[in-house]
């Protein structure tokens, strides 16, 4: 890795943030930058809105000088998530939280990159453990250069990550190891199971808990900390991404048994195909000890779903039974939830933003 002093690179291959003035590159990304439909009122807004599409075009900007390598397979790699896209959900709430404070602090835009390349690091090692062969459109990375470059490659970007956390300082790096702990927890805990005396269905909320609540709080707090905003505000932020996250993570699950591939990203009954116990399939051995058609249902889930036809099926018969709705409501619950947990942030448009945000996840238009 270069390191000139008019190289633009750090040692770490991490660029240097720029000035507040942005340059053409990054105008050119916000120009062509949408907020997610659960943002609404951020975009509508004359100020709010120009403000997050600019530094979401910063963050984009950074995202790729940050995981740039002079080593020519690295580069590839590493570049193959980010160049697939992603909603940018994550630095999207940092952003926000920042908006109650001072948004203008060039902290914010580096806890965004971190929170993003996080994510995208537990990307690659969640598709090898899952063994998915897309990605947001694309081949996976161990489909292209195998298990151990995936892996390595998720290691490396979280390198990254790490080397921008640490220069935001010791509260930061507290979060970002806490919150990676929780991460690679609730993937352990997903892959040995529940234990015998512990409910099924608990058991993946607190999974998902980890896996996806853990990163969506971490952003909101890093945000609202580097905009300096009061302690109580940034408790209020953790526990709406908590809650946040569990819902988000829901209504994908009740997204693959209801047909929604456009908004979703996958075919229908993908985690059915894979063997993938999520909520309504758990719902639905809960059923099956006393109601017959849930058994029924469950014979067709547990069946040969090789076939197209077959899976087929086994999504329809469940996507009717009335599992797939109990589903949808605890997802909505989970997200009013975090909606009621903003009550101490003053009304306006980034507390209408929040509450937008968490409804639309599970109505899925983000």
């Amino acid at each position: 890795m270069t390191t000139s002093a008019d190289s633009g690179w750090t040692h770490a291959g991490h660029g240097r943030p720029e000035s507040v003035e942005p340059d053409p590159t990054t105008m050119a990304i916000a120009t062509g930058l949408q907020l997610p439909k659960g943002f609404a009122s951020i975009a509508a807004d004359p100020d709010l809105g120009p403000a997050i599409s600019m530094s979401l075009a910063r963050v984009e900007k950074q995202l790729r000088l940050a995981i740039a390598n002079s080593d020519p397979l690295a580069d590839a790699t590493s570049r193959h998530l980010i160049e697939a896209g992603g909603k940018r959900i994550r630095p999207l709430l940092t952003l926000l939280a920042s908006q109650l404070g001072d948004a203008s602090r060039p902290e914010v835009i580096q806890a965004a990159v971190v929170v993003e390349l996080t994510h995208l690091a537990t990307l690659y090692h969640d598709d090898v453990m899952d063994s998915a062969p897309y990605r947001r459109g694309a081949p996976t990375a161990h489909e292209v250069w195998g298990n151990t470059v995936a892996i390595l490659t998720g290691d490396l970007i979280f390198a990254r990550a790490s080397i921008l956390v640490s220069e935001l300082g010791a509260q930061a790096l507290g979060i970002q190891a806490r919150t990676f702990e929780r991460l690679c927890l609730g993937q352990l805990h997903e892959t040995v199971g529940p234990r015998p005396d512990q409910d099924p269905v608990e058991h993946y909320l607190s999974v998902i808990a980890d896996k996806t609540g853990s990163l969506v709080a971490a952003s909101g707090q890093l945000g609202a900390i580097f905009a300096g905003v009061a302690e109580p505000i940034q408790r209020v932020l953790v526990e709406y991404g908590e809650k946040v996250g569990v819902a988000f993570q829901l209504a994908d699950d009740v997204i693959d048994v209801t047909g929604l591939k456009q908004v979703s990203g996958k075919s229908p009954g993908t985690d059915l195909r894979e063997g993938v116990e999520t909520l309504p399939v758990l719902l639905l051995r809960r059923a099956a000890a006393t109601d017959p058609s849930a058994a029924e249902v469950l014979a067709l889930v547990e069946g040969d779903l090789t076939s197209d036809d077959a899976l087929a099926r086994a999504v329809a018969a469940l996507q009717a039974h009335a599992v797939t709705a109990e589903s949808w409501a605890i997802a909505r619950q989970w997200a009013e939830e975090a909606v009621d947990a903003l009550a101490p942030i003053p009304d306006g448009v980034v507390k209408s933003a929040l509450s937008g945000f968490a409804r639309a996840v599970v109505d899925r238009s983000v």
